[in-house]
């Protein structure tokens, strides 16, 4: 009922715009993505893309990047930790990660830089905007873009001299304080931006037993440096390095999912990395140009937990208490090399007709793991190395002068080599074949209409606890089949703006995490995570994103994602799993959205409001748990004077109560005899705040 009452809004939406007074023209699509291997405008994007622009990370700018993100049509997140490590979209993506190395579902970039497997130092301070690509980006970026991919970019430097300094203060303790400056440093040839932004706050939760409010706090660092070198009038060669510094708590979980923690231990979700990247654009001829890219970053990451979420002597003894401390320290390594070959207008194939690209990527990547569990002996340690190959190509051919078609192709090589403390040692190879066959309509230059079906693939890996049996201990490549239908279309001269697709998908394969659950002696329960080829399902739906400005004062925005997933066929290899075939895969609500409007109310006064809701939808495959609906409103006024601003906001103003991560199927809690039940991780109550900004 809610997904086709979700259906009228939108056609009722479109159609009430669509009879709306004409206004003033208004220039509305200035947004430049790197969407695809050429830069195009947001409106001439043949995908489906969802820009989250400097404007709105502005407003939100003491609020995390899932949170952000988690506003786009038909992407979820979920926590479990200080902040969320993992984005799903359209309910594709991890959910955790314990002992078993993962590769992942939703590929994350800064600047260049890959942070899929550490998406916890994602900070958005000085960010220019953050693209979001839904379905399989298998020509492009390959394994790590079987479900989508964000591409933030940072703001670039500058030939004139520009700084940004910006303060917020808030509830919570929160505190953040942030510089960026940019200009040239040697008249046209280099430029540079340097920006550090520090954030902190003390958390909401609260520790009765170490009568502490800061043991979930957030306490992170940023700090980028961009340098663009135009070493000749043909050859541009950019640098980026970031360092981030993140040292948060985790104190999350109580037995009666409040805000108020018992535990003894606090745990810490920390991640400490220096990247870099380099890259160099040179224009052979007026036929085509080379890009390479060099990126290198090095991760040491820490999380850790007070299983027992307890402290020693709260319990009676004979409720069999237990007291462990669970510790993961990662240590990750990775080198990115990614040559292409891009031609210009003049370089066009057949009679002129056809763009082409032509590349090699290379990966070397490896994760060394050791584990300090209170019920392990010794320290466990894990190697897990990866190295990727590939070749990729894709052509874009003008039919008409109205009609493009575009065919890509990326074949990959991936090996991997898994070692463990255990004696386990398993070595795996396969090749892996993705890619893209579409048609773009150009029917008017105010509407382009689009559709393509793509392939994308996630390689196999493998399952660490010994435990497990040896076929349990190998799962094989998933394979994913999209099939895109869009329209981009502008009108009452460029003040409404629509972009609309359904899509279907097909899972082949599909790895699913699962666990065996056992009972130690003292009571206490044993997890084993791991993953398996369990599944086959198929998923559709709707995106719609609508921008009308009505007149110069002001912006009316939906952004609408309706789902429809199931699972095909579901057979666990652990014979105790439910049977979820013909059930809704975990983290894939059946819809969401974000609808909201600002208006200048006065000069240099706006004010803008906003609510994103979302569907319950489960927590896990393992079990029937699922979260709550829930609708959020968001407002902020802020006040421009000249160089100086400042902006009062509230979020999630009627202090809903909304879960981020749940675990069922289990109990934990000694005085109801570890009775199963439901825990979860609450999402962030009303915060509210102010930030003051001096641009120069």
């Amino acid at each position: 009922m809610t997904s086709k009452l979700l259906s009228i809004s939108i056609i009722a939406s479109s159609v009430l715009l669509s009879v709306a007074t004409l206004a003033e023209e208004i220039t509305l699509d200035p947004i430049v993505v790197g969407a695809d291997f050429r830069e195009k405008k947001l409106s001439e994007t043949t995908t489906s893309l969802t820009v989250v622009g400097e404007e709105e990370l502005y407003d939100k700018a003491s609020h995390s990047f899932e949170e952000v993100v988690g506003q786009v049509p038909n992407v979820n997140f979920s926590s479990g930790a200080s902040r969320a490590h993992y984005i799903q979209i359209r309910g594709i993506g991890e959910r955790s990660q314990f002992t078993t190395p993962i590769n992942p579902s939703v590929g994350i970039s800064i600047d260049g830089i890959d942070f899929s497997q550490s998406a916890l130092g994602v900070t958005l301070f000085d960010t220019k905007h953050i693209e979001v690509l839904k379905g399989p980006q298998g020509t492009m970026f390959g394994a790590n873009g079987m479900a989508g991919v964000v591409n933030i970019q940072s703001n670039e430097p500058s030939e004139a001299f520009e700084g940004h300094i910006e303060a917020t203060v808030g509830n919570y303790n929160t505190q953040a304080y942030g510089v960026a400056l940019g200009g040239t440093l040697i008249e046209d040839t280099l430029e540079a931006r340097v920006s550090i932004y520090q954030n902190s706050s003390d958390g909401t939760m609260e520790n009765s037993f170490l009568k502490r409010d800061d043991t979930q706090n957030i306490d992170e660092l940023t700090a980028k440096l961009q340098l663009r070198w135009y070493a000749s009038d043909n050859h541009v060669i950019d640098f980026n390095f970031i360092h981030l510094d993140v040292d948060n708590g985790y104190d999350a979980f109580t037995f009666d999912n409040s805000r108020t923690s018992h535990a003894d231990e606090v745990g810490t979700d920390a991640q400490l990395t220096n990247a870099f990247a380099i890259k160099s654009n040179y224009q052979i001829n007026n036929g085509m140009h080379l890009i390479s890219k060099l990126s290198h970053s090095q991760s040491d990451v820490t999380y850790s937990y007070d299983e027992d979420w307890s402290y020693v002597g709260e319990f009676d003894e004979s409720l069999y208490p237990y007291s462990s401390f669970d510790e993961y320290l990662r240590d990750r390594t990775q080198t990115d090399i990614d040559v292409r070959l891009v031609s210009d207008t003049e370089g066009r194939i057949f009679s002129s007709t056809t763009d082409w690209t032509i590349g090699a990527y290379y990966k070397d990547y490896s994760e060394d793991l050791t584990r300090n569990y209170t019920y392990l002996d010794t320290p466990f340690t894990a190697d897990y190395k990866t190295i990727n190959k590939a070749i990729y190509g894709q052509l874009d051919s003008m039919i008409t002068d109205k009609l493009t078609l575009v065919s890509g192709l990326r074949i990959e090589a991936w090996d991997a080599e898994y070692r463990d403390s255990d004696s386990v040692a398993i070595d795996t190879d396969e090749v892996l074949v993705g890619g893209k066959f579409g048609i773009n309509y150009q029917e008017t230059p105010d509407r382009l209409y689009y559709t393509y079906l793509s392939k994308g693939y996630k390689p196999g890996g493998v399952n660490a606890d010994n435990s497990l049996s040896p076929k349990a201990k190998e799962y094989q490549t998933e394979n994913l089949w999209n099939l895109e239908l869009g329209m981009n279309s502008n009108h009452l001269d460029n003040t409404l703006i629509n972009r609309l697709n359904v899509f279907y998908g097909k899972r082949k394969d599909q790895q699913v995490k699962s666990s065996v659950v056992t009972e130690r002696s003292d009571g206490s329960t044993s997890f084993v995570d791991y993953l398996a080829n369990a599944a086959e399902s198929t998923y559709y739906g709707i995106e719609s994103q609508i921008d009308w400005y009505p007149n110069e004062r002001l912006h009316i925005f939906s952004s609408i994602g309706l789902l429809k997933s199931t699972f095909d066929e579901y057979k666990d290899p652990n014979p105790s799993a439910i049977d979820v075939t013909d059930r809704t895969p975990a983290q894939s609500p059946e819809y969401q959205y974000n609808i909201g409007f600002d208006v200048t109310l006065w000069d240099g006064w706006i004010f803008k409001s906003n609510v994103e809701g979302k569907g319950s939808y489960y927590f896990s495959n393992r079990h029937n748990e699922e979260s709550d609906a829930y609708a959020l409103i968001n407002s902020s006024l802020e006040y421009t004077n000249g160089s100086w601003s400042a902006v009062m906001w509230v979020r999630n103003i009627a202090d809903t109560e909304y879960q981020t991560r749940g675990f069922g199927s289990f109990g934990n809690n000694p005085s109801n005899g570890y009775a199963t039940e439901l825990y979860t991780q609450q999402g962030s109550p009303r915060t509210v705040g102010l930030t003051l900004s001096y641009d120069f």
